[in-house]
């Protein structure tokens, strides 16, 4: 095949190109990346997901789960070319730990499978990829498996694009089996044999016609950005290889079109097809840094990574040159930093480099001061982070350590364990006193305690959080609160009248006087509203009280007992008596909550809004994606335990939601009543 220039990706040279797997869950990303090493003579063996002995998926949480947990860095050399693979999760709740390395990445392999109702799983990672303008091709994988014909998932997959999907290959089939292909660049057909490469046959004269028709209409999609190649095809001449691949390079480095190839990683085939993809259309790096806007030495850090021996680890990529040990270079920040200790990464496996070349994907020790997400390079102004993680994190615990003495730790964990994880935060919640850890779904919590346990010997307790119900009034009353106390010496005493009456909800506390006469000197104010303000700290429901004004109107003072304190437990007293007498009630929070759904089923996952006395908002189509519905409603926030689960049960684990506090609401009867009787979690 012919080269070209290094600026849109050459065949050789150009430094180590990087290629990002990306797509659902279950696709077959890190059999893939084993099988690309495998037929790049990177590993002697192909190893495999199920059988636990592949170079990605090694970590013991992946293992366990027998699928991706975290990003996977792995490497290879091709045909003299050097290639970098991240190997991205494809489950909900493990994405967001890819989304830095892919838009650093020259190439994103985005694997679908085969079967009609699963090709919609891949429409996330293909917008996604849009949004971030990494050019990318698809990977029909398990086509051994497949079913259906190949044409099918196209027509699938096509309105999920914004650009028109390039099939570069159709199937040879064996009754229904599908043992080969036919290269529509090449011309040239090939039969599968598994493990090694494929075996180049003659076209079959029952697909010369299919074939000619479909790389016809390659070409015609390859001449909406030629004109030279759209005037040859009017002119019924045929193209030469070097026009074809130019143009094909063209349109997969510039996001014109989406290549389209499909084999079987598990089985090998159409895996050095794939390889030859790869090495003649990826972008080169200096192609990648140009669409970053990096300019000269710089390096970009897509993620922080703890717990091995060589403690943190930046995992960055080099671009406009080497990067060596002790090299000092700026920060965002316009700080100096240096380069430690550099390591070039494969699979669990770290191994010392004496630098990083153009391109390469390392792991930096010692690289203080720089996230993830940040750039460092010569000083000249650095480019903004190209993507940022965008994954709802939704689900929350409380925990707690089982032993006291683990609570610096604990804290220091979390600490690590957030920093390398950007779905993932904790908050020590003062009013509810609890520990909150908070990700994307029950699986991404489970997987981050059991590292929790493991990497930092910190077992914990989890359970719900506690609901911030507070309580309120509903009615005025006026109510006085004395405080008399003699005990020998000087006594205590405080009298105050208050007038309590219920403000609009979300005006909060307010406090003023109407003293006349001097009757409480103005230097006990404060502690008067101290008092009240202890009271509604635990109002008699049981709960913070909230949206109510205090008036203090009157009361009565000795110039020698009364005090600070005197007054501050009169406040409370008396604050205390009149929400008991102003009929309280209880509030519970509300939240509003957006639903992203694919269309098929919305009305689904409006019921179970129903379901948790949600109101509906309205619903409209989601901009710019095909047949997917943005569904706005209001849930109280006792109801949203489990919805996440839900959502993405009804949607086959596409639907995810955001949601914000809105409002406080009035909650009556039998809820309310088991609330208060503790028939349920109270704050």
């Amino acid at each position: 095949m012919p080269e070209r220039p290094d600026i849109t990706g050459g065949a050789r040279g150009g430094g180590t190109r990087a290629i990002a797997l990306v797509g659902p869950g279950g696709a077959g990303k890190t059999s893939l990346a084993e099988a690309l090493l495998f037929a790049a003579g990177a590993i002697d063996r192909q190893g495999g997901v199920d059988a636990k002995n592949s170079v990605g998926d090694a970590s013991p949480e992946a293992r366990a789960r027998g699928g991706s947990t975290e990003l996977n860095l792995m490497r290879f050399s091709y045909g003299g070319d050097d290639y970098a693979i991240a190997d991205t999760p494809g489950p909900a709740g493990f994405q967001s730990d890819g989304i830095r390395a892919v838009a650093a990445c020259d190439l994103a392999i985005v694997v679908v499978d085969p079967e009609q109702d699963r090709v919609q799983l891949a429409e996330p990672a293909l917008r996604r990829l849009e949004k971030m303008g990494v050019p990318h091709l698809i990977f029909v994988n398990k086509i051994d498996q497949a079913r259906g014909s190949i044409q099918a998932v196209l027509e699938a997959l096509q309105p999920m694009s914004a650009n028109p999907l390039i099939a570069r290959q159709i199937p040879i089939r064996d009754g229904e089996k599908i043992t080969g292909f036919v290269d529509l660049a090449l011309e040239r057909a090939f039969h599968y044999r598994a493990g090694q490469a494929s075996e180049r046959t003659d076209i079959p004269e029952d697909l010369r016609g299919r074939e000619q028709s479909a790389r016809f209409h390659m070409l015609e999609q390859l001449a909406d950005h030629d004109d030279a190649l759209m005037e040859s095809l009017l002119m019924d001449e045929t193209p030469d290889a070097a026009t074809v691949y130019a143009d094909l390079a063209k349109e997969t480095g510039g996001n014109l079109g989406v290549p389209v190839l499909f084999g079987s990683a598990a089985k090998g085939f159409g895996v050095r097809r794939l390889l030859k993809a790869i090495r003649h259309e990826a972008p080169a790096p200096a192609a990648t840094a140009e669409r970053l806007l990096a300019e000269g030495p710089a390096a970009y850090v897509f993620k922080t990574s703890h717990g091995g021996a060589m403690g943190r680890l930046a995992l960055a990529r080099s671009f406009g040159g080497g990067l060596k040990e002790g090299a000092e270079l700026g920060s965002a920040g316009g700080e100096p930093v240096r380069i430690g200790t550099l390591f070039t990464v494969q699979g669990e496996k770290a191994v010392k480099a004496n630098e990083a070349r153009e391109g390469d994907l390392v792991a930096i020790a010692k690289l203080e001061g720089v996230e993830a997400g940040q750039w460092i390079g010569n000083g000249k102004e650095l480019p903004p982070s190209p993507a940022e993680p965008d994954e709802a994190a939704n689900y929350t615990i409380a925990i707690a350590t089982q032993e006291r003495k683990d609570d610096v730790r604990l804290s220091t964990a979390l600490h690590k364990l957030c920093e390398e994880d950007p779905a993932l935060s904790w908050e020590q919640d003062e009013a509810l006193h609890e520990t909150r850890l908070t990700g994307v779904g029950d699986e991404h919590i489970r997987v981050t305690l059991d590292r929790l346990k493991r990497r930092y010997g910190v077992p914990v307790t989890a359970r719900k959080p506690a609901i911030g119900y507070k309580e309120s009034i509903r009615k005025s009353v006026t109510q006085r609160g004395r405080h008399k106390k003699q005990s020998g010496g000087h006594g205590q005493f405080g009298d105050v009248v208050i007038e309590v009456r219920p403000l609009p909800r979300g005006e909060g506390f307010q406090f003023s006087e109407k003293i006349s006469g001097g009757v409480v000197p103005k230097q006990w104010f404060p502690a008067i509203e101290a008092g009240i303000r202890d009271a509604m700290i635990k109002g008699p429901l049981g709960f913070p009280v909230v949206d109510v004004a205090v008036t203090l109107t009157d009361g009565s003072y000795h110039s020698v007992d009364s005090s600070e304190i005197a007054f501050r437990t009169a406040g409370r007293i008396a604050m205390h008596d009149a929400l008991t007498a102003a009929a309280p009630h209880l509030l519970e929070p509300v939240r509003r909550v957006t639903i992203v759904s694919p269309g098929t089923a919305s009305s689904k996952v409006t019921s179970a809004v129903s379901s948790r006395r949600g109101q509906m908002l309205g619903i409209d189509a989601r901009e710019g994606w095909s047949r997917w519905d943005r569904i706005d409603a209001l849930i109280p926030e006792a109801e949203m335990t489990g919805l996440d689960a839900e959502l993405r049960s009804l949607s086959q684990g596409l639907a995810s939601y955001t949601s914000e506090f809105d409002h406080l609401a009035e909650l009556n009867g039998v809820l309310a009543e088991k609330v208060v009787q503790k028939e349920v979690e109270p704050a």
